[in-house]
């Protein structure tokens, strides 16, 4: 799929998740609605879903493929270096990345973007891997970016 294909299909998943979670407020089912979505229909990826701050822990909430780990060591791996440093990461091959948490040994590449409060303060991260190094473009870093933005907006409007 082309760098235009891919954004193309952002565009259409974005109308399609907020058609489909315009039935309820419940941002828990508006998480997994996404989840699916977003795991079902972007080629190559492998691991799909949304960990969110309980206490001082990052803890999974919604996914789509293998088991995960449910706790990732605080402030350790990618997931907490987007939620810390509050920025999308795209990381091509995590095992060179410091602190890797490796939920999946078959994981090679990741995009992790941070899920804010209406304040702007980090709450969550959407984390997307593939089995694939180096799979995750600008334009699936965007796509995501987008995607949780929309969802924010509808959260805390």
């Amino acid at each position: 799929m082309n760098d235009d294909q891919l954004s193309d299909l952002f565009k259409r998943m974005s109308k399609q998740i907020m058609s489909l979670i315009a039935k309820t407020e419940d941002p828990l089912a508006h998480r997994s609605t996404a989840i699916a979505l977003l795991h079902h229909k972007v080629p190559g990826v492998s691991w799909t879903g949304f960990y969110f701050l309980r206490g001082e822990d990052l803890v999974v909430e919604t996914y789509q493929g293998p088991v995960a780990c449910l706790v990732l060591e605080r402030h350790m791996g990618v997931c907490w270096a987007a939620f810390d440093r509050n920025e999308t990461l795209v990381v091509d091959d995590v095992g060179s990345f410091p602190g890797h948490i490796a939920c999946d040994e078959r994981s090679r590449s990741e995009v992790v973007v941070p899920v804010r409060d209406a304040r702007g303060r980090p709450v969550g991260v959407l984390d997307v891997d593939s089995h694939t190094p180096g799979h995750f473009s600008a334009v699936h870093r965007d796509g995501y970016d987008s995607i949780v933005r929309m969802l924010e907006e509808h959260w805390w409007r």
